[in-house]
């Protein structure tokens, strides 16, 4: 059993019959009244994100976890197959336990967190940022940048994400995984 001041982000607790995985979390103090610990869970079974708050020193049920480093297979519908970089061994893992599964390449090394209790895989935790090839985009028009001006682009995933005017097709830009977000245009 552990408590609130235990709570980080990833940490996996057992919450109203499900496993749910913290994905944001802010101590607060308020001048009047106890303090309090304000989150955001994300299911692990359904994917669902929910608001909870937690009074200070509440007793939450974490669940023991272990890492592993799997490289992303391919995709099958909603299933994704995954193979173990160390044994070799595969797994598939529905969509839903993909934090962006828009942007997951074929050959990309993720971590997926198993619950070392019945070994069954929890979710898939992305790195930080990806390379994608931009595989088709509008051309940007000379004139129209305003501040920040950006335009919709295609990745080699299939995924859209905004990019600025000067990125074509052809370009491989760094995607910001947490978010989706467009970060930079990378030069070989």
């Amino acid at each position: 059993m552990a408590n609130t001041s235990d709570i980080r982000n990833g940490l996996c607790i057992r919450y109203n019959h499900d496993i749910f995985k913290i994905i944001e979390f802010l101590h607060v103090k308020p001048g009047k009244g106890p303090a309090f610990v304000r989150t955001k869970l994300k299911s692990v079974t359904t994917g669902k994100v929910i608001d909870n708050t937690f009074s200070a020193g509440h007793k939450i049920e974490d669940v023991r976890v272990e890492t592993h480093k799997f490289q992303y297979l391919y995709p099958e519908g909603d299933m994704f197959h995954f193979m173990n970089v160390e044994d070799y061994n595969q797994i598939t893992l529905n969509q839903s336990a993909i934090d962006n599964p828009g942007l997951l390449k074929e050959g990309e090394v993720v971590t997926v967190i198993i619950n070392s209790e019945d070994d069954m895989p929890l979710s898939v935790e992305m790195p930080a940022s990806v390379i994608l090839e931009v595989t088709a985009t509008e051309p940007g028009v000379k004139g129209n940048t305003a501040t920040n001006a950006t335009k919709p682009a295609t990745v080699e995933t299939g995924a859209t994400i905004n990019v600025p005017l000067f990125i074509n097709e052809g370009d491989k830009i760094k995607v910001e995984t947490a978010k989706g977000t467009y970060k930079e245009r990378v030069k070989e």
